[in-house]
């Protein structure tokens, strides 16, 4: 059942109970003597209500009924669409017989149209001559002369129309190039032409044996009609529009009633029952609201809360309601709420509150005082908006603005490094060469040797820096390219007494990635591992399947990150390392990023540290979902 009807029919079954609640909502209002007389002034309220709502609603009743109109034709266009593209099937391989004598074109179309809702199928030529016809007496006739028949045939794709036959019956007339299918292109070596590679001189042999008159018409230019019978789809479409327009009325008196109970909720004596409705629909709406919301009494006291609230403060709702906002709420939530008064009713605010879980959540709070219809305090409420998710985009597109600049001077400053270094490597190659019985002199020209290599390095890291990441990614397992990356550190991480322990998926579906780029991404992240254990430990790498991806992990019990270095471990030539360049982690982002991916750190001071990759299962730039 499409999605729509679904939502139609539910909103149909809840009708009867809702105009029960409002009927019943209205006879308690009734039963107030002091609103038996209605006043001028909230007729012309309700007027002018009904006066914006009627229109409102008719539009969305007459959008909803074209939604509809549009779908069916959808459906039936895709129908003979669908009905054509059979029927060609059955022509070619009525082709492949054709040598034998046995293709009758109009016995296939004949057959075809027996299906149900079909209530016609026939074959023209560009001039609107019935070349076959599921009712022989019809061949030879003309259809479809009110057509651009010959920019038809010249190709393109189905089209439709309504026709209305001698009987008065509606069809849905869907029609397009006949292509019988026509291989074309060298063959293959080894394969022999067949039939299909024949189609018009086959459809022409058919045409001249079987058309009664004197000049056939041409076999590349012929017209398929189908005829659709729409009274099933008619039905269906008129039961919606009933159904529709059923929705808008009861939608109207659904509305027309809530406003005449709001207008008669101004009475001061309200009955026992309309108070249950209103507190179940308050209790609905907070707690289906998507924010946050805190609600003080007048005293303070933390009188309501909603899931979202509860989800943020990483709290119970027990735990926070009849606490002190002081006690139950974070210090500068709690502040932001002493702050509300008479003379002071709003207040909008970026805060950031300490969780339960030990975080500082960046919150938009927007606070209000609220006063009873006397002007005393009634309480107030907080509105809380979790801006972690705008705190980490603004942090990537200022990184992605930084590394842009970064990357651009590291890019110019390479290149101008790079031609001064050959040089001193020539020389210091040369001086090494003219001095082979002065030791000292050789032992300084091998480190300049060596220095110069170690700067080349760095300055090959820049250009990789300063230019985009590019990647040919192809499915590999991820166990083979794991254990490739972990067994050139293995001898490094003996030597160091770390322990290595591997825990990979035995098989698992493969995942696009560049072998090479990601073999120098996990050497980067095992050998920063095994640096940051100096008097050993143990290094764990593992890979699990996640949602739409798969998850690789890199945990050691090193020393660990500082926190308030975590946040730029990703920047270019930020290290905390005496011998680092700062590079490597940089270039890991860009990598893992340009295989669509993502690489996060948690680490703590002394505790270790763990590097998650995520990869997906369709690379970057993947438009395999993108099929209509």
């Amino acid at each position: 059942m499409p999605e729509s009807t679904v939502a139609s029919t539910a909103a149909h079954r809840s009708g009867p109970k809702m105009a029960s609640d409002l009927r019943g909502f209205d006879a308690d209002m009734h039963t107030d003597p002091d609103t038996s007389t209605v006043a001028p002034s909230r007729l012309w309220a309700a007027g002018g209500f009904l006066l914006i709502l009627l229109p409102t609603v008719v539009l969305m009743t007459w959008l909803d009924i074209g939604r509809q109109k549009d779908q069916s034709i959808q459906l039936l266009l895709e129908k003979g669409a669908a009905l054509i593209r059979s029927f060609e099937a059955g022509t070619r391989t009525g082709m492949a017989h054709m040598a034998s004598g046995v293709f009758r074109l109009q016995r296939l179309l004949a057959e075809t149209a027996q299906q149900e809702d079909i209530v016609y199928l026939l074959v023209t030529d560009d001039q609107g001559r019935i070349v076959a016809h599921n009712d022989p007496d019809r061949v030879g006739a003309r259809h479809g002369e009110e057509l651009d028949l010959a920019a038809v045939a010249a190709g393109g794709a189905e089209a439709w129309r309504m026709v209305d036959t001698t009987n008065g019956r509606r069809v849905f007339e869907v029609y397009r190039k006949f292509m019988p299918g026509i291989a074309t292109g060298p063959l293959p070596p080894g394969r022999h032409s067949g039939p299909m590679r024949h189609g018009p001189q086959m459809m022409r042999r058919w045409l001249e044996q079987n058309w009664p008159h004197v000049e056939p018409p041409s076999a590349e230019r012929l017209v398929i009609f189908v005829g659709l019978d729409t009274s099933a789809v008619e039905a269906v479409r008129a039961a919606n529009t009933r159904h529709a327009a059923g929705m808008a009325v009861i939608l109207l008196v659904a509305a027309a009633a809530g406003f005449a109970g709001l207008v008669r909720l101004q009475g001061y004596r309200v009955t026992r029952t309309s108070l249950r409705r209103i507190r179940a629909f308050s209790d609905r709406l907070v707690e289906s609201l998507p924010v946050g919301l805190v609600a003080l009494d007048p005293d303070g006291v933390v009188a309501a809360v909603n899931p979202a609230a509860c989800d943020l403060l990483k709290q119970t709702a027990p735990h926070l309601v009849g606490q002190s906002a002081a006690r139950a709420l974070p210090t500068p939530l709690a502040a932001l709420a002493d702050r509300l008064g008479p003379q002071q009713a709003r207040l909008e605010a970026e805060l950031s509150c300490p969780t339960e879980d030990g975080r500082d959540l960046p919150l938009v709070v927007n606070a209000a005082w609220i006063a009873d219809a006397e002007g005393a305090d009634a309480g107030k409420i907080l509105l809380l908006k979790d801006l972690s998710e705008v705190r980490a985009l603004e942090a990537a597109v200022k990184r992605s603005e930084r590394l842009a600049a970064i990357g651009s001077l590291a890019g110019g400053v390479a290149h101008e490094i790079r031609n001064p270094l050959s040089s001193l490597k020539g020389f210091a190659t040369y001086f090494k060469q003219r001095s082979p019985g002065r030791p000292e002199d050789q032992k300084i020209a091998t480190i300049m040797i060596g220095e110069v290599d170690r700067l080349d390095r760095v300055v090959g890291q820049l250009l990789e820096l300063s230019r985009p990441v590019t990647v040919s990614p192809k499915p590999l397992p991820v166990r083979s390219v794991i254990e490739g990356a972990v067994a050139v550190v293995r001898p490094r991480a003996v030597e160091a007494g770390v322990q290595l322990e591997v825990n990979l998926p035995d098989d698992g579906a493969p995942v696009p990635m560049d072998p090479e780029r990601m073999h120098q991404v996990l050497l980067n992240l095992l050998i920063n591992a095994i640096e940051a254990m100096r008097g050993g430990g143990k290094l764990q790498v593992s890979a699990k399947t996640v949602e739409n991806g798969i998850e690789i992990r890199v945990a050691d019990t090193g020393r660990g990150i500082a926190a308030e270095d975590l946040g730029h471990v990703f920047d270019p030539y930020f290290t905390t390392k005496s011998t680092g360049t700062g590079l490597g982690l940089a270039i890991v982002h860009n990598i893992i990023e340009a295989h669509g991916g993502t690489v996060a750190i948690d680490s703590r001071p002394g505790g270790g540290t763990t590097v998650r990759l995520r990869l997906p299962f369709s690379p970057a730039g993947s438009d395999d979902d993108s099929h209509a």
